[in-house]
């Protein structure tokens, strides 16, 4: 149902959008890593405790890691919640994180073996999840010849929504969810460019794999496209080194052709391995495990 102007929720959601905006300009102002830090910090003690989400991320902390200590779930919490302010308000700085981003040289098997097939013009589809900041990945990828379109689910506020896509779209083709999104998206493909796709949240209709040895309803729309376009299936990443405003590009090898749930499940696999090196850096919110 369409919410109208007097709707409680609407008005919530504008009042929401408001103090995000305005705490989001405030933050505009102050030099870039100060800014980063402090939005870190601010979404970190203010933001996440009015939110609720030490409930959840301990939840799935201890349904999924069980040898963690109650100390070390609590600095999980804060490093999350630290990086969730973090890459909100890096998502409004385009400009200050492609400086950041400037002198990123790719290197790896990965990178070898997606710099052998753009010879022959073959696309790419690059997954990673809600870990570091992919915005990281984008930017590396462009400069370096790939220009990498990125599916995206919309906020449920849709007045925060409005003025957050503007801000994403500075950084390559954005496609919404949804049936005109997933258009224009297989349109990009076909003529050359490259999608990059975050497969880590529950999909009710989707195939049911395992992440962290428990059972989860994984989307295959990825493997399904690399198998449709002929196009390489690439796990990629953007973890936030320790001084909390760099990054780490890593670029894994391609997954090997097989069948979706194969190929979904090997991405699976690649994601839970980044995510027991970085557990401070993936979102514990999402409801991955129902």
């Amino acid at each position: 149902m369409r919410l109208t102007s007097s709707s409680p929720s609407a008005a919530f959601d504008r009042v929401t959008n408001w103090a995000a905006r305005a705490l989001i300009l405030i933050a505009l102002k102050l030099p870039y890593e100060t800014r980063v830090r402090w939005f870190g910090r601010l979404v970190s003690k203010v933001v996440a405790p009015i939110a609720g989400f030490k409930k959840r991320i301990s939840h799935n902390l201890r349904l999924v890691m069980p040898e963690l200590t109650e100390a070390a779930i609590q600095s999980v919490y804060r490093g999350v919640t630290d990086n969730m302010g973090r890459t909100l308000i890096e998502t409004y700085c385009h400009d200050d994180l492609v400086q950041v981003c400037s002198d990123y040289c790719l290197s790896g098997a990965g990178w070898l073996a997606i710099q052998a097939e753009r010879r022959v013009g073959k696309p790419v589809v690059f997954v990673s999840g809600h870990i570091g900041n992919y915005s990281a990945v984008r930017i590396v990828l462009q400069a370096n010849g790939y220009s990498t379109g990125a599916v995206y689910r919309p906020f449920n506020n849709r007045n925060f929504d409005a003025h957050y896509r503007i801000a994403l779209d500075k950084f390559g083709p954005t496609f919404p969810r949804g049936a005109k999104g997933t258009a224009r998206m297989v349109r990009h493909l076909k003529a050359g460019g490259h999608v990059a796709l975050a497969a880590d949240q529950h999909f009710s209709s989707g195939a049911t794999l395992e992440f962290f040895g428990r059972s989860v309803k994984s989307a295959t729309s990825a493997a399904k496209l690399a198998l449709k376009y002929n196009a390489l299936l690439v796990p990629v990443y953007g973890i936030r080194r320790p001084d909390g405003v760099h990054f780490d590009v890593i670029i894994e090898p391609p997954v090997p052709i097989g069948t979706p749930e194969a190929m979904t499940q090997a991405l699976n696999d690649s994601l839970e391995a980044m995510i027991r090196k970085h557990p401070d850096q993936w979102l514990w919110t999402h409801k991955r495990w129902k």
